[in-house]
């Protein structure tokens, strides 16, 4: 997982409430335990016409005005529905590095952290204005600080978002939960040694 500090890049919207997991990455994609390539299938069925290969010119993100966009505002309740990883990992692969909204399923969030997506909470004023700001002018950009936990607008406004401490220090360091453990390994050796295996006996 790479480290995540600062996200500085434009935005995209998607001002619908209640894109769930299959929306992100449809069911018939979940076969595969490869990343590479999901991000194309990012929002297929919206993103594609029914041959599932045309682009569908009327989707937001094959927009050229938005190309390159890394950091994605939706509507509430994000990522609902069922629980799996590869929606967090399409949005990755689709070049998106933050989602912003009022709020998500907690699998979702957790997967997203899970893998280096960061789920970015913010008020229903704050999610507004992105919306017209990125309707505006496709152009806008804000900066993320992780470490500050600070989504910054255009204008200079700073909005805090929530963040648990493991989830930032996974971010901040570049590792994934087994990372983390695997780098505690000199730890627990210590700790076994100071401390003799203990026999367990029966009653």
């Amino acid at each position: 997982m790479e480290k995540l500090e600062h996200v500085q890049g434009s935005i995209v919207a998607i001002p619908v409430n209640d894109i769930d997991t299959d929306q992100i990455i449809p069911a018939r994609f979940l076969k595969v335990t490869d990343k590479d390539g999901l991000g194309k299938a990012a929002f297929c069925d919206w993103r594609y016409l029914e041959d599932g290969v045309t682009p569908n010119p009327e989707f937001i993100l094959n927009n050229p005005a938005y190309q390159g966009a890394s950091v994605l505002v939706a509507g509430d309740n994000f990522g609902c529905g069922s629980s799996r990883e590869h929606a967090p990992w399409a949005l990755l692969g689709a070049g998106f590095k933050a989602v912003v909204s009022t709020d998500f399923a907690d699998i979702f969030r957790n997967n997203a952290l899970k893998n280096g997506l960061l789920p970015i909470v913010v008020d229903a004023d704050t999610q507004q204005q992105l919306f017209s700001l990125a309707d505006e002018e496709p152009s806008t950009t804000v900066s993320v600080d992780v470490e500050a936990q600070t989504l910054t607008l255009p204008d200079g406004r700073a909005v805090s978002f929530p963040l648990d401490g493991f989830s930032k220090f996974c971010l901040l360091n570049g590792v994934d939960q087994l990372g983390y453990l695997l780098a505690l390994d000199g730890e627990v050796a210590a700790f076994e040694a100071r401390n003799p295996q203990r026999v367990m006996t029966n009653a």
